[in-house]
């Protein structure tokens, strides 16, 4: 490849005879980022999912440069509840084989990061949601990736705490200018984390809007007149009707 850029092409994904995604395509840039966001249930996390390699397209196609290494932040967190928030965030390092001393190196590094020095010896059910977020981007930045992937990271978190770690994201991305892409149901989300939103609904789900976002990153524009704009016209996509899903074949 030319560029560094992830490219979906013509993406399409069914379940059984359910078409789930239908002629998906956008690139991201490298160091870039895209909120991806649309009605539950419509896909967006199987797209990630494809993206991850952890699930297959029907059709279509990714392609990423071959060097890229990706990480993956569930909603659930996906931290091992029997592990240390030390051992949770060291776990990549010693799949890979990193040595004890450069392990503990970059885990005191990322505890330091995200604030969370003094607790790197509580296990997950000892925190809270949000510092349990804060262990999961932890656990997916120690390994550097070049393409984070997160679904809802943020989601059942309260509203205080939702801002703090988009703000910590942030300053994640800018310190390492890895790509990163979100699937959110928050559209102010999607515009203060989005330098591209795409909005996918329908049945099969297509994409429905694709913006280049000037908010993006901008504290000082969250409540900008620019900012409500592009919330308006993502509302204005999500709420397009959604096309009727095909009647089923019936034996006379």
């Amino acid at each position: 490849m030319s560029e560094n850029r992830l490219r979906v092409e013509a993406l399409s994904k069914k379940f059984g005879k359910n078409d789930v995604l239908s002629n998906v395509s956008f690139s991201l840039p490298e160091g870039s980022s895209l909120a991806i966001i649309g009605p539950s249930g419509c896909g967006k996390s199987t797209l990630l999912a494809i993206i991850a390699g952890l699930a297959s397209a029907s059709s279509g196609r990714t392609e990423m440069p071959e060097h890229w290494k990706t990480a993956f932040i569930l909603q659930d967190y996906g931290l091992f509840p029997w592990k240390t928030v030390r051992d949770n965030l060291a776990l990549p390092l010693q799949l890979r084989g990193v040595g004890r001393s450069e392990r503990f190196a970059a885990v005191s590094s990322m505890l330091k990061e995200l604030g969370l020095e003094g607790l790197e010896q509580r296990f997950p059910v000892q925190l809270s949601g949000g510092q349990r977020q804060r262990v999961a981007i932890g656990r997916a930045l120690i390994s550097r990736p070049d393409l984070l992937l997160m679904d809802e990271p943020f989601a059942a978190l309260d509203a205080i705490t939702r801002e703090h770690l988009q703000n910590l994201l942030l300053q994640a991305w800018q310190r390492r200018r890895m790509s990163f892409m979100l699937v959110t149901h928050n559209v102010a989300e999607a515009v203060f984390l989005g330098r591209h939103i795409m909005v996918i609904g329908g049945r099969p789900a297509t994409r429905k809007l694709w913006l280049e976002n000037p908010c993006f990153g901008n504290a000082a524009l969250r409540n900008s007149d620019e900012s409500f704009a592009l919330m308006r016209r993502v509302h204005e996509a999500l709420e397009e009707p959604a096309s009727p899903a095909p009647e089923e074949e019936t034996n006379s």
